[in-house]
């Protein structure tokens, strides 16, 4: 009897031992322990050196030439260049409006006014809600004065329901721009050396060499000056495209003044809380209460046992008991 009752003892302590290990390491596990992380003020009192920075090399002296031999430096070239950067900007856009086709006459007046033009402008029907509505939407394009870009930007969208889409881009063309102008340089003196052998030559066959030479040089000087112009006109007038949506396209749709769309989302969103929050419940049940049950089981099972053992002995031990008396 009384190993039976040590042995159940030592097993109720073990086990409850164990259960509280196993909680610490648990809690420990979901952020509750007292493993600390470092905080700000350990790595402020941290000593850190900082990197050594390689020694700057010397930057090799570069020179370019134009068309009459004369030599600048690249630095002189970058400096004369910084002064006039030419960058493209270019802005789309989905604007919605109540009346496409009236705000895009307001915006096409307002090109015009602003110094620019209307590139292209295009409104069509456009079917909307279950009974296939035709409501008008409209596109353009237009061009003003990159200088008052953000100005036309701030008319553009005023007195709109909302700006869905607004994107921003440019494009910096210096290099090109400069290149091709030394080009048209080069091209432009070899078109003067030409005319003078032209002039000089007194052979027809001679004449006519130096006149065929002289055709492609002009052919390419043609060339280099239409692109030259591409940039710069490109650079002085900014392009805005826009796309105007009806405002009847973007209200939720409504049955007898029950919104059909914001019921819908309503619903959504108390599926999502509910999902996230019995995941939460799962998640813990399996990883802290299941194995706390587990564990407490353990030695209830074990107490229930040796109880039932200790019962059971002493149940036999009183009716061996009875029988001895009636015996004697």
């Amino acid at each position: 009897m009384k190993k039976i009752i040590i042995t159940i003892a030592l097993t109720t302590v073990v086990v409850l031992t164990l259960v509280g290990v196993v909680f610490s390491s648990l809690l420990g596990g979901f952020g509750m322990g007292g493993g600390a992380a470092p905080t700000e003020e350990y790595f402020l009192s941290r000593d850190f050196a900082e990197p050594a920075m390689p020694a700057e090399a010397p930057m090799a002296q570069s020179y370019v030439t134009d068309a009459g031999g004369e030599f600048y430096s690249y630095e002189e070239t970058v400096a004369n260049v910084a002064t006039e950067r030419l960058v493209i900007q270019n802005v789309d856009m989905s604007i919605v409006v109540a009346d496409p086709k009236a705000r895009m006459e307001e915006i096409a007046d307002l090109a015009v006014e602003m110094g620019g033009f209307v590139v292209s402008s295009n409104i069509y029907q456009t079917t909307y809600g279950p009974n296939s509505i035709e409501v008008p939407e409209a596109s353009m394009t237009i061009r003003v004065p990159s200088e008052r870009l953000d100005e036309a930007l701030e008319k553009i969208k005023a007195d709109v329901v909302d700006v869905t889409y607004e994107n921003r881009s440019g494009q910096d063309v210096t290099s090109q721009y400069v290149d091709l102008q030394s080009r048209l340089k080069a091209k432009q003196a070899a078109e003067a050396k030409l005319l003078e052998f032209l002039e000089a030559s007194t052979e027809t066959e001679d004449a006519l060499a130096v006149y065929v030479q002289l055709q492609q040089i002009q052919s390419e000087i043609e060339v280099l000056k239409g692109q030259i112009q591409y940039y710069e006109e490109s650079a002085a007038l900014s392009a805005i495209s826009i796309r105007l949506i009806a405002e009847e396209t973007v209200k939720p749709i409504e049955i007898g003044g029950w919104k059909l769309q914001g019921t819908a989302n309503d619903a959504l969103q108390d599926l999502i809380q509910f999902t996230q929050g019995f995941t939460r419940f799962l998640i813990r049940f399996v990883l802290l209460i299941l194995p706390a049950l587990i564990l407490i089981a353990i030695p209830a099972f074990l107490i229930f046992l040796g109880g039932r053992a200790l019962f059971r002995r002493f149940k036999k031990s009183k009716v061996v008991e009875e029988v001895t008396e009636e015996k004697k």
